[in-house]
């Protein structure tokens, strides 16, 4: 029993991202870390499930918060079915301990007239940079994108006579989505800017240098577009792919076809987006229905 190998095995027969193998990798290692400074030693066919509760207590008193410490127990879980499946007399102390639950919370999303108000007041003759943080924008929000999708998009996967991106998702899991004009406009302009600048490289965003962008750099640029937006909790590039989700939902389409374009593989995590919208609409009856307060 090796963390190596079972990385190995998310690698390459799961085809997790380099975020998820990043963060399983230092789940698995804090937890070989506080066994061996309590304990003595890790010998993980000799862990027993006290231990397990006792780590999962000190993340309660370091204040860690629900969702990290349920992702923590989820990777050794996953870490002992694995070896399981190899070793079937091998015992898994993590089997009587249940993965606590979390209160769901509706996602964040942006204003729709905010957005467009916000993508209208890019340049009509802008430059690299500019051009490319609309187009950056615009594909997030219109098509919904993960940000790790967007990061590997490259040009041949631009289906420009279709309107359609052919997207490796998670898993490696291929899916074609259509786009809308404001898409295809933000294309035709950053397309032609970015092949009389950098014509040789096939990565479709780069960053001003000509050079493929990191998740970080993706995260900060779309934080700062967002960040000017009123009422908003949060800024970040999923809050606009919940948000080209919600509006979708908003508007009346299946919630199928939100799934197929989300690329999501069970239908129970598109179904937060119908709650999103059911939300907004109790809210906007208790706002102005006569009869909504009236026992208050």
């Amino acid at each position: 029993m090796d963390v190596n190998g079972f990385i190995r095995y998310l690698e390459f027969e799961k085809r997790f991202s380099e975020h998820t193998l990043k963060a399983y990798k230092n789940d698995l290692s804090q937890f070989e870390n506080f066994i061996q400074e309590v304990y003595g030693r890790c010998q993980w066919s000799e862990i027993i499930a006290s231990q397990v509760r006792s780590w999962m207590a000190v993340l309660l008193e370091q204040e860690h918060a629900p969702a990290s410490i349920r992702r923590k127990l989820s990777s050794i879980k996953a870490f002992y079915r694995y070896w399981r499946r190899q070793f079937p007399d091998l015992s898994d102390p993590t089997k009587a301990i249940q993965t606590p639950k979390l209160k769901k919370r509706l996602p964040v999303t942006a204003d729709a007239t905010a957005l467009a108000r916000l993508l209208a007041s890019f340049p009509e003759a802008p430059d690299f940079s500019e051009a490319r943080d609309k187009l950056l924008l615009e594909l997030l929000y219109g098509t919904g994108l993960r940000r790790s999708e967007l990061l590997q998009l490259k040009e041949k996967d631009v289906l420009r006579a279709e309107k359609r991106l052919r997207i490796s998702g998670k898993g490696g899991k291929e899916r074609l989505i259509p786009y809308g004009d404001a898409v295809h406009q933000a294309l035709l302009v950053y397309q032609k800017l970015k092949h009389e600048a950098f014509p040789d490289v096939e990565i479709l965003i780069l960053t001003n240098k000509g050079k493929p962008p990191y998740p970080k750099w993706m995260y900060n640029k779309v934080k700062q577009y967002l960040g000017t937006l009123p009422y908003l909790e949060r800024a970040s590039p999923h809050v606009l792919r919940h948000s080209f989700a919600t509006h979708l939902s908003d508007a009346g389409a299946d919630l199928n076809a939100i799934k197929e374009l989300l690329g999501h593989s069970s239908l129970a995590a598109t179904q937060v987006y119908t709650h999103n919208s059911i939300e907004k609409l109790k809210r906007s009856y208790e706002q102005a229905h006569p009869k909504a307060k009236l026992n208050e």
